[in-house]
């Protein structure tokens, strides 16, 4: 594959910047299981990336090891320039880091407000005393922080269910609040764990067009599993390819389309 420029503009007018994260020579075991083995590739500023995969590829042990969920055993995680060392989950939040799962985790009980209001919780800097007498500073930072959501809940279009518990929703919905909550964050880096999973296909329309929106209108950098091809080779950038927790495809989505290396991984057959 060609290496990009530093910089570079799409041919839809969007402009890619240098280099956000960058995995080196990646490597990840489970006991004597290498889930992730010596894999490099990174993330540009603006981008939107896919990881693409068979089932048991690595796809989401490579989504933990960016959003620090997980440490590799060997390699390096660098990003905006700097080598990170290994990070507890709220660390990683405040690098301005977010993602959303591949089984739904929200709670269940609580509106779809509050659950969005949870992705603030980053941005709350008073204790938890003058939260609770709800006074001056605290007063202040609250107001702020749900006006914030409120934006977020306008931009999903999800305002008609903002007080409707979140264990009322079809499942679509729930993926869009998942979504918004990630949001709430103001991430610069978002991570989207299979979004369109369990999705007709009119839901699938509308999440890819939230995802487009969120990268085009905000400018966040988006890395993404999808199992829908049709979805990854529309949304996409660049897209890496994984097998057996391999790297073996990386580059544009018409680049991997019609690498062999993919077309067999995905096929099923061998190619001499």
């Amino acid at each position: 594959m060609n290496a990009q420029p530093e910089s570079f503009t799409t041919p839809d007018g969007r402009t890619i910047g240098g280099t956000v994260m960058d995995l080196r020579n990646i490597t990840l075991r489970f006991g004597g299981v290498e889930a992730i083995k010596d894999i490099s590739f990174d993330i540009r500023e603006g981008e939107i990336r896919a990881i693409i995969g068979p089932n048991g590829a690595g796809k989401s042990s490579m989504l933990n090891v960016i959003s620090g969920f997980y440490v590799p055993q060997e390699g390096e995680v660098w990003f905006r320039g700097a080598k990170r060392a290994p990070l507890k989950p709220y660390q990683v939040a405040r690098q301005g880091i977010a993602r959303t799962f591949q089984n739904i985790a929200l709670f269940e009980g609580m509106s779809v407000l509050d659950n969005v209001m949870t992705g603030r919780l980053g941005h709350m800097k008073t204790g938890m005393f003058r939260q609770a007498v709800w006074w001056g500073k605290a007063e202040r930072e609250e107001v702020e922080n749900r006006a914030a959501v409120e934006r977020v809940i306008d931009f999903l279009e999800i305002q008609s269910i903002r007080k409707t518990p979140v264990g009322r929703l079809p499942y679509g919905l729930k993926k869009r609040v998942e979504l918004a909550r990630a949001l709430a964050a103001e991430p610069s880096l978002l991570l989207l764990d299979e979004p369109m999973a369990g999705m007709n296909v009119e839901e699938k329309e509308d999440m890819s067009r939230f995802i487009l929106d969120v990268n085009d209108e905000f400018g966040t950098t988006i890395a993404l599993i999808e199992h829908d091809m049709g979805v990854v080779m529309d949304l996409s950038d660049r897209v890496v390819v994984m097998d057996y927790g391999r790297k073996i495809g990386d580059g544009t989505p018409d680049e991997v389309r019609n690498n062999q290396d993919v077309i067999d991984a995905y096929l099923g057959v061998a190619h001499d």
